[in-house]
């Protein structure tokens, strides 16, 4: 039997939701969610207990979206469009180059195939700059700082990495986190299994079908913690220091052309200002 409550926000948990589906119809957002707990309060909860659903509609009035993360971190604004500290900051380099930037989504463990096969001219979306990709490609100095973190279900006993041995540990397939996984000595001995994008990996922790997620600072401190759609997730262990670059084909002039612009930016201001709206460090 189904029923209907109005008002009744704070009666419901939504930590673990997922969504399924979104529509507006008639002025009004429809959210079809899974996984949200009915509280004891709630006027249609008559267990007076927690309660699960898979099935809830959740219809908001009078809504403005203001942007939308999607599949990692990729983020769009309310006219689907990407936004985001890289687009930015990509953009306003392009502006200072005089050239129309065209954003591409590709599949990020063969990005360096898709760079040399053409398909795309660079790689800019919270690259690390690893050792392999300084050799194979040609980068540009680091812009922003980041780390590679431990997360976990809130109530998890956690000291060390040791702690994860025998234990699911999820990762971004060809990320920065796989390869944190590969080069730490307990890490390597849990059950890792790779995710296609970093957002999977918070949802198998949250669902409890994976002990642990590896991914990026700047990505964990923005989806998890009090107020995110990942409440019940925390922050146990930063593994390693890092810095993003943008990387373009061997042999290509184009990345010095970015250094210089990302000087001028930094001079005005602008890298800054982006930095402080999106909780990012800019590198030395």
């Amino acid at each position: 039997m189904g029923y209907r409550t109005v008002d009744e926000w704070e009666n419901f948990e939504f930590q673990d939701a997922d969504i399924g589906q979104i529509h507006m119809e008639n002025g009004h957002l429809y959210l079809e969610l899974g996984y949200v707990t009915i509280l004891p309060d709630n006027s249609c909860n008559r267990d007076i207990r927690k309660m699960g659903t898979n099935e809830l509609t959740l219809q908001l009035q009078h809504v403005q979206i203001d942007r939308i993360v999607e599949e990692g971190y990729k983020l769009y604004d309310a006219d689907g469009n990407f936004t985001g500290f890289d687009t930015e900051l990509a953009t306003a380099v392009c502006e200072k180059l005089g050239v129309e930037p065209e954003f591409v989504e590709i599949n990020w463990d063969t990005k360096v195939v898709e760079l040399d096969a053409k398909s795309i001219d660079c790689i800019w979306n919270g690259m690390t700059l690893t050792d392999d990709i300084m050799a194979n490609t040609a980068t540009t100095k680091a812009y922003a700082k980041n780390a590679q973190v431990v997360v976990v279900k809130d109530g998890t006993d956690y000291s060390s990495t040791a702690d994860l041995v025998g234990k699911t540990v999820v990762a971004e397939a060809g990320s920065a986190g796989e390869a944190a996984i590969e080069g730490d000595e307990n890490l390597a001995q849990a059950d890792y299994v790779s995710k296609s994008v970093q957002t999977d990996c918070l949802m198998e922790v949250a669902a409890g079908t994976a002990d642990a997620a590896v991914l990026d600072l700047t990505l964990a401190n923005a989806m998890i913690g009090e107020g995110t759609d990942y409440a019940s997730l925390k922050i146990v262990d930063e593994l390693n220091a890092e810095e993003y670059g943008v990387a373009f084909r061997k042999g290509s002039d184009v990345a010095e052309a970015v250094d210089n612009a990302f000087d001028e930016l930094k001079a005005d201001g602008t890298m800054q200002a982006l930095a402080d709206k999106y909780g990012l460090t800019l590198a030395e």
